[in-house]
């Protein structure tokens, strides 16, 4: 395949900041912007998402990184594909047995 040469001009304290990550990486600057470019032909597009927002909602990305961890629980308990009146009964049943063990340690 034949090899083409790209230049971009980018400021040296950018360049020289990246390079030192790409080197703590193991690899060279070069090789980081060809990951780059075939990461975004794969991707279609950037290979990574923007935002103008520069504040995170920590508290909602913790309820979904929750949500997604109880849902791998699941699905490794097989538990998935349990009715919302299959997932209440089990609650309640757990519930009547946490009140019996505590009635049975408060004698």
């Amino acid at each position: 395949m034949a090899s083409s040469v790209l230049q971009v001009r980018v400021d040296e304290d950018l360049r020289a900041k990246a390079a030192a990550i790409y080197e703590d990486l193991g690899i060279d600057l070069q090789t980081a912007v060809r990951i780059f470019l075939k990461r975004s032909v794969r991707e279609n597009g950037l290979p990574f998402g923007m935002t103008l927002n520069e504040k995170k909602d920590t508290a909602a990305e913790a309820g979904i990184k929750a949500i997604e961890r109880m849902r791998e629980s699941a699905e490794k308990a097989g538990l998935s594909g349990m009715s919302l009146d299959e997932i209440n009964a089990e609650i309640a049943a757990s519930r009547t047995d946490r009140r019996a063990r505590k009635t049975e340690d408060g004698k």
